[in-house]
C-alpha cells in the first residue's frame, strides 16, 4: 500500500494566494477612503474646537483672541493655565498637526490695547489625496468653510 502525503499542492496554494490578493485589491481602496473621511471629520471637529476655545479664551482672559494655537494649548506639567498656555485644546492640535492635517493659525490685527480682534485658521491635508482631499477654513465668524482643490478662504462654501 502506498501512503499519500497529506498537504497542499502548489496549484492549490497559488489559488488561495490569488483569492487573498483579489480580496485585498477590493478592500484596501475602501480602507484608504475611510481613513481620508475620518481625517477630514477630525479636521472639521478640530476647527470647531478651536473656534469654541477662542470664545472661552476671550471670556477667561479678557485679552481678545489668542496670539497662537500654542496659547490655546496645555501648560507645562504641574503649572496652572495662563494666557500663554490656556489648556483649551490638546497638545497635538496646539502644535499645528493632527490626524493628517496641518493647522495654520493667523491672528488678526490688534486694537489699541493690544488685543487681537480676529483670527483665521486653515486646515490643509498634510499629504493631499492621501491624508485628505478637502481644505478647511474658519475665522472669528465660527463658520467652517471648505475647498476641494486649493487652500480654503472666507469666500468658499460653508460646510453643511
Amino acid at each position: 500500500m502506498r501512503h499519500r502525503n497529506a498537504g497542499f499542492s502548489l496549484i492549490e496554494l497559488l489559488i488561495v494566494v490569488a483569492i487573498i490578493l483579489i480580496i485585498a485589491a477590493i478592500a484596501i481602496p475602501n480602507l484608504l477612503r475611510s481613513r481620508i473621511a475620518a481625517n477630514q471629520a477630525s479636521a472639521v471637529a478640530s476647527c470647531r474646537g478651536i473656534s469654541s476655545s477662542e470664545l472661552t479664551y476671550m471670556n477667561m482672559y479678557d485679552q481678545g483672541y489668542a496670539a497662537s494655537l500654542a496659547a490655546l494649548g496645555p501648560p507645562a506639567a504641574g503649572t496652572l493655565p495662563t494666557p500663554a498656555a490656556a489648556d483649551l485644546i490638546d497638545s497635538s492640535l496646539a502644535g499645528g498637526v493632527k490626524s493628517g492635517y496641518a493647522f495654520t493659525y493667523t491672528p488678526g490685527e490688534q486694537d489699541s490695547q493690544g488685543r487681537y480682534q480676529a483670527y483665521t485658521v486653515n486646515a490643509n491635508p498634510a499629504d493631499p489625496g492621501i491624508t485628505g482631499t478637502l481644505y478647511f477654513f474658519t475665522d472669528a465668524s465660527n463658520v467652517i468653510r471648505f475647498n476641494a482643490t486649493s487652500v480654503a478662504s472666507s469666500s468658499d462654501s460653508p460646510i453643511q
